[in-house]
């Protein structure tokens, strides 16, 4: 087998950058032409304007809304909207009043009730509780619930109460497994009618269920509250439950239901009943009694703020209050296209500095860089159209941010590549070997650098909200498509380049003569003689730095070499004159 050489592994990274092009391009195509894409990404509310809602609290006399009702009901409200796919809303409270929900692009009407609508509130029993994972049947990992076709959907006993087992088809059983907890902020991934079983998971994705159908409905809760358990002789125990309160028709539904759950006490889960809303489980507490006056409370390992929290969830359905559409009204751009104009010529600008920098400091070298640049920007484009289509990305004002300050990140890695072969050459290697030394010492360094910027755009992007996420999307992306470049672009072209003529006898119009660079010691006590081009500062600067880069033995064949030629040992060893290579 012959054995690989620079120049094919050059042309081999070449071509899978190509076809990592041409796939993306692919598959946008494809998009365009079949899955409702397009050849340019979607705007966000800052550069194309939207829809504006706003929600006022319905008070009833005297009632005053809190800071933490308003921000718990953003916090549901931006469930909801990420949950229908669109990206960059901005959601905020004004005034301590209201809330202003501000959606890009045209808003569906499907979208629209999800936002003006109260949250389902259900309560289920429970069929099946389990881990979250993804282990379906035969041992393979699926994200999504694909049953097989051929496995039964239907009961073949008619179940005969909500906790009845019978529930639970070969169909249902397959579904479970593969469910992915992940999967719940999907609009459709864990709905299911009333009266069907349902498979979800908890808020907080640790335990996934197979519920029963709904035997009780959110809305004959008709109070709820946060409060210190106490024991029949009206002593505290110190722990933080919830209290319900149903109505009539739910003391009568849940007296039936809890009858039934407490008789199944030996059988857990099945004792549990669920709280779901938005398809997800808020709690899933056992029952320990028969309660027939509609008067439950459910405890656990609850914190003040968290009793309080779930206490508001099932009170108020979903939201801690309610609220009513004050307004609904398309607003434009709300910097408009000055500031994207603005902002597109900064890109610009500092594109064409960062150009004139490396065609001054690397003279036609830099064009690689420019070539780089131009591919990195090619990519992006390409894979952030793609996101566009398929994840719902919107690009904002912030976004456009990264993407500018990704320039100066690519920019760099190439800076630390020229710079390490440079440091080769300045140690008398020739070109070719200077590329693929100077490689290995670069990419370490390009490596590190890029996984600190990956870590803060994703610790970034994690934490913060609404714009700032969108500067750190970008900033994450540009980063990896920057490693990619750098490998499958920047590297392979200087592997093919330092075979040319121009670049290899060191032009120096190339950015690579060893002269300019005061390449003069060479190794095994062998020393370029200086050349008068060279500055005199310049040459001695190097011979001082030749002389410590001196092993002993190359030291000691200097000292011969001078001995032979009459010369004295000391400082005219800087001045050898060696071989020419």
């Amino acid at each position: 087998m012959a054995k690989s050489t620079p120049v094919k592994k050059a042309w081999r990274s070449l071509s899978w950058l190509a076809v990592i092009i041409v796939g993306l391009f692919a598959i946008n195509a494809a998009g365009v032409m079949w899955g409702g894409g397009s050849w340019t990404p979607k705007l966000a509310l800052d550069l194309e304007g939207g829809t504006q809602i706003i929600l006022a609290p319905k008070l009833e006399s005297g009632q005053t809304v809190s800071q933490e009702q308003l921000d718990q009901a953003v916090t549901i409200i931006r469930q909801r909207v990420n949950a229908s796919g669109v990206s960059e809303a901005e959601i905020n409270t004004q005034s301590g009043q209201n809330i202003v929900v501000a959606i890009p692009g045209e808003l569906d009407d499907e979208t629209r009730n999800r936002i003006q609508s109260s949250s389902k509130l259900e309560l289920r029993p429970v069929l099946v509780a389990g881990a979250p994972t993804t282990q379906g049947v035969g041992g393979t990992e699926t994200p999504a619930p694909t049953p097989a076709p051929s496995l039964e959907a239907t009961p073949s006993v008619a179940p005969s109460n909500g906790s009845d087992l019978n529930w639970v088809t070969p169909a249902l059983q397959a579904e479970y497994e593969n469910f992915d907890c992940a999967s719940t902020q999907a609009e459709s991934a864990n709905a299911a009618p009333a009266d069907k079983p349902l498979i979800t998971c908890d808020t907080t994705g640790t335990v996934k269920y197979i519920l029963g159908p709904v035997e009780v409905q959110g809305a004959n809760i008709s109070d709820a509250s946060a409060g210190m358990e106490t024991t029949q002789s009206g002593a505290t125990t110190g722990r933080w439950v919830i209290n319900l309160i149903f109505d009539n028709q739910g003391t009568k539904d849940f007296a039936a239901v809890s009858t039934r759950l407490f008789g199944l006490k030996a059988t857990p889960p099945l004792d549990q009943f669920a709280f779901v809303l938005d398809g997800q489980v808020l709690s899933a507490p056992a029952m320990n009694g028969v309660i027939t006056d509609g008067r439950p409370s459910i405890s656990g390992n609850f914190t003040e703020a968290s009793a309080k929290a779930l206490a508001d969830q099932l009170k108020f359905g979903a939201l801690p209050i309610s609220f009513t559409v004050q307004s609904s009204e398309t607003i434009s751009a709300t910097l408009g296209s000055s500031q994207l104009e603005a902002g597109i010529i900064a890109g610009l600008l500092g594109l064409l500095l960062v150009v004139i920098y490396t065609l001054f400091q690397y003279r036609l070298l830099g064009m690689v860089t420019i070539a780089s640049l131009v591919v990195a920007g090619v990519m992006t484009y390409i894979v952030i159209t793609i996101l566009s289509w398929r994840e719902g990305y919107r690009l904002s004002l912030a976004g456009v941010a990264g993407l500018i300050v990704a320039i100066g990140f690519t920019a760099d890695s190439f800076i630390v590549y020229f710079e390490r072969v440079r440091d080769e050459l300045r140690e008398g290697r020739i070109l070719t070997s200077a590329v693929e030394a100077g490689w290995k010492r670069a990419v370490r360094t390009i490596f590190a650098s890029k996984a600190t910027n990956l870590l803060a755009a994703i610790v970034l992007f994690l934490v913060a909200i609404g714009s700032v996420r969108g500067f750190a999307f970008t900033l994450g992306v540009t980063t990896i498509i920057d490693v990619i470049i750098v490998i499958l672009f920047t590297h392979p072209m200087l592997q093919l380049l330092s075979r040319t003529k121009f670049f290899s006898s060191g032009h120096p119009a190339s950015g690579l003569d060893p002269q300019a660079l005061g390449a003069i010691y060479r190794g095994r006590a062998e020393f370029r003689k200086p050349s008068a081009a060279i500055d005199a500062k310049k040459a001695a600067s190097s011979s001082r730095e030749a002389e410590k880069r001196q092993t002993i033995a190359e030291r000691k064949a200097a000292e011969l070499d001078a001995a032979s030629h009459g010369g004295s040992t000391g400082d005219d060893t800087k001045t050898t004159e060696g071989k020419e290579s």
